[in-house]
């Protein structure tokens, strides 16, 4: 196994959120939570003609979530990923998607906690950095705690020994994925109990985690909490993160000092192909609350995918704001004078 992560905090891997533009972007508001990348399947890894394991430096602590159920090409994926300096590798066992299923990976394997020992077993033989496991806390009618914890046994005798677990069963059929999300039940309670039978294990809570004191009353039950859609609507909740979970003296970045420290970052992108709206899309909610944040949004997501504009879209719809803010604290000073 390799060197042991903080993975206190971590932020969720979400398809189309989390890519390397995202992942750069959050790394500047908080420098100790765990990012994880969207799901990547073997089957791309493998045959696929881009580079799918790309990310930038700046993102450590980083990890892949890995789609699959082929011992040997989970093992092959999972050496490309430490070859790449991924810090992690993650299977991921809570997608409960058609396209999923049917590649055999996913929520799916929920049922199957052989075939997920038999990846677990021939990734570590070929890699030093962790193999961890996300999962649900059960599928369809395969849904009791023993169900669960027949997974967890299996599974981690195979030597995992971490699981992020979302604490929602997962619909195969009849629900779509967005369902899946939010109609099922939050049984955190369950996920509580997994850590008191399994104590020697690093139990990590998914689903649901809206704010840092609810992180907080997590953690006194387990060893890590991993928040999904907050993060991305709300990406500066990450500010408090380091100070109050990492005992961090780092000094976080203002809201504003972020944006520009991303602007180097664009500039590269650009150079190198990408649309300034490929990065921006995912700083919509940066100033989520904020006086002026519906402005910040309308600016970019209007300006965003207009030809030829460059680093300035940021720069501009800064402007914007702090000009819409300004006024705003003006029109109160002379309303309370």
């Amino acid at each position: 196994m390799g060197k042991p992560i903080n993975r206190t905090i971590s932020v969720a891997p979400m398809l189309d959120w989390t890519d390397k533009h995202c992942r750069y972007f959050l790394r500047q508001i908080s420098q100790h939570a765990l990012l994880y990348t969207e799901m990547v399947t073997t089957g791309a890894i493998i045959f696929g003609k881009g580079d799918y394991l790309a990310f930038n430096q700046e993102e450590h602590p980083v990890a892949l979530q890995l789609g699959g159920s082929d011992p040997t090409d989970m093992a092959r994926c999972a050496v490309n990923a430490q070859k790449y300096g991924y810090d992690e590798v993650n299977i991921n066992v809570g997608c409960p998607s058609d396209r999923v299923q049917n590649g055999r990976f996913g929520a799916c394997l929920m049922a199957e906690p052989e075939t997920v020992a038999a990846c677990i077993k021939s990734m570590q033989a070929e890699v030093d950095i962790p193999v961890t496991v996300k999962s649900r806390i059960g599928i369809d009618e395969m849904d009791e705690y023993q169900d669960l914890t027949r997974f967890i046994d299996v599974v981690a005798a195979s030597g995992c020994e971490t699981f992020i677990v979302h604490a929602r069963k997962a619909w195969l059929k009849g629900l779509s994925p967005k369902q899946n999300r939010d109609v099922p039940p939050l049984m955190y309670d369950r996920v509580y109990q997994l850590k008191q039978e399994f104590p020697d294990l690093h139990i990590s809570l998914n689903g649901g985690v809206k704010t840092l004191d609810e992180v907080q009353l997590h953690l006194e039950h387990l060893d890590g909490v991993m928040i999904g859609r907050e993060v991305y609507s709300n990406p500066y909740i990450l500010a408090a993160v380091d100070q109050r979970f990492y005992q961090g003296n780092c000094v976080s970045k203002t809201r504003a000092e972020v944006v520009m420290a991303m602007l180097p970052y664009v500039e590269r992108q650009i150079a190198q192909g990408a649309r300034p709206w490929h990065i921006a899309r995912h700083m919509l909610g940066l100033f989520q609350g904020q006086p002026g944040g519906r402005i910040w949004r309308r600016y970019l997501s209007q300006n965003g995918t207009k030809a030829n504009v460059g680093v300035e879209l940021l720069t501009d719809a800064l402007d914007v704001l702090l000009e819409a803010q300004s006024k705003a604290e003006q029109f109160q000073s002379e309303m309370i004078g």
